[in-house]
C-alpha cells in the first residue's frame, strides 16, 4: 500500500491533466476527435450547420470552462485539507465524485455517448482508488 504522499501527488496530477482537459475542450472543441466520436451519436449527417456548430461550439466552451473550475478545486483541495488529513475534504471530493457519476453515466449511456462512459470511468478509478487507499489516514480525524 502506498503512503499518502504518493495519492497526494496522484490525485493533483489527475487534477492537473483535468484541467488541462477543460482547457483543450473549450478551446480545440472542432478537431475530429470530437466530431468522430461525438457528432455521430447525434447527427445522421455529420456536416452540421454553422448556427449548430456555433452553439456546439459554446456548450464545449462551457463545459472545458467547467472542468478547469473542477481541476483547479479539487488540485487546491488536495494540496491543503486533504494532505493535512481533514476529514471533509476525502469526504467532499467522494460524495462530489458519487454525484458526478450517478449522474454523469447514466445521460451518457442513455444517449449512446461511449466515448464519454469510457472517460467516466477512467475518471472515476483515478480518483477512487486513491481515496480508498487513503481511508485510513483520515479514520478518527473527525
Amino acid at each position: 500500500m502506498r503512503d499518502l504522499n504518493f495519492w497526494v501527488k496522484w490525485l493533483k496530477i489527475v487534477s492537473i491533466v483535468f484541467a488541462a482537459f477543460g482547457i483543450f475542450l473549450a478551446f480545440f472543441n472542432q478537431i475530429p476527435l470530437f466530431a468522430d466520436l461525438i457528432d455521430p451519436v447525434f447527427f445522421e449527417d455529420t456536416s452540421i450547420g454553422s448556427e449548430l456548430k456555433h452553439f456546439q461550439q459554446w456548450l464545449y466552451g462551457l463545459l472545458g470552462a467547467t472542468c478547469v473550475l473542477v481541476g483547479v478545486l479539487i488540485f487546491f483541495i488536495i494540496d491543503n485539507a486533504y494532505r493535512n488529513k481533514d476529514l471533509w475534504a476525502w469526504k467532499c471530493i467522494l460524495i462530489g465524485l458519487i454525484g458526478w457519476f450517478i449522474i454523469d453515466q447514466p445521460i451518457s449511456l442513455y444517449f449512446s455517448v461511449y466515448f464519454n462512459v469510457i472517460f467516466n470511468i477512467g475518471l472515476l478509478l483515478a480518483v477512487l482508488v486513491p481515496l480508498i487507499c487513503t481511508k485510513k489516514y483520515f479514520e478518527g480525524t473527525d
